[in-house]
């Protein structure tokens, strides 16, 4: 597999590369802050979809560190809109968005629709459910008041799709919870304040890329109505619902990244 390569993007967004190939961008999911991740967190971030990079070249970007407090996803959308734009040109793009990720894709997809070649939402869907928002509420009250293993420990059940599963991802989280923190989370706040407000249904319409939704029944952060209202509101858009699956499994299953490989053609 061919080594990493990291850098920053214009306009301050952080990223990391591997594979060959034409480039395919990756919209990561909710991270403790948004500097470049180093090391096993940068692994980890590409090895989701490690499969796909032996025919493209993955590109993870993050949101751009050090967001003003009342930032809104479309800004953040906007940022990576400036970004692709610039480092390929205004050439289109597949685009993979990512849990947080994907809810940003959305809006660069409908706002931007001469950026996006093809769109894949990963665990994603046009707005949280009450629980999801219950869920990241949580997580940011806990990082707010410096318990970062409690934060991120209170994501677990979310992120799991089973009993078992859910105390082993709460304990894995709250021992590396410290590690996931910054000590500054303001680019955290500000992400989750951003999405609990977010409702992309009325700009699904506007995407005019082929596009592919994967969710899992059992994911805590969304449901299966929303998967299905996803895809029912992007033009031909084709949905694919595991039924055992919750949210990390999905994300990180050889099922997912099969379908995403088959699509991508």
């Amino acid at each position: 597999m061919a080594a990493i390569a990291a850098g920053v993007l214009a306009g301050g967004l952080p990223y990391a590369a591997r594979g060959s190939g034409p480039p395919v961008i990756v919209l990561p999911g909710i991270t403790g802050d948004n500097a470049d991740p180093a090391g096993r967190d940068r692994r980890a971030q590409l090895r989701v979809f490690r499969s796909l990079t032996d025919r493209f070249t993955l590109l993870v970007i993050n949101r751009r560190p050090g967001l003003a407090r009342g930032a809104a996803l479309q800004d953040l959308a906007e940022d990576y809109a400036k970004a692709i734009a610039h480092e390929f040109g205004g050439r289109p793009v597949p685009v993979i968005g990512v849990s947080t990720g994907g809810s940003i894709a959305q809006l660069l997809a409908a706002r931007h629709p001469e950026l996006v070649s093809r769109l894949v939402l990963v665990s994603s869907a046009c707005r949280l459910s009450a629980g999801g928002r219950r869920v990241q509420r949580d997580l940011a009250r806990y990082a707010a008041e410096g318990r970062p293993r409690r934060a991120w420990a209170s994501t677990g059940p979310a992120l799991a799709g089973g009993v078992a599963g859910r105390w082993c991802c709460t304990a894995l989280l709250w021992l590396f919870g410290r590690r996931m923190t910054a000590a500054d989370p303001t680019d955290l706040l500000v992400t989750v304040a951003a999405e609990d407000t977010f409702d992309a249904a009325r700009d699904l319409p506007r995407i005019a890329a082929p596009t592919l939704v994967i969710g899992g029944a059992r994911d805590g952060f969304y449901n299966p109505q929303l998967f299905r209202e996803t895809a029912y509101r992007i033009p031909d858009a084709r949905l694919v619902l595991y039924r055992r699956k919750g949210h990390a499994a999905t994300v990180a299953g050889r099922a997912a990244a099969r379908e995403i490989a088959e699509f991508l053609g």
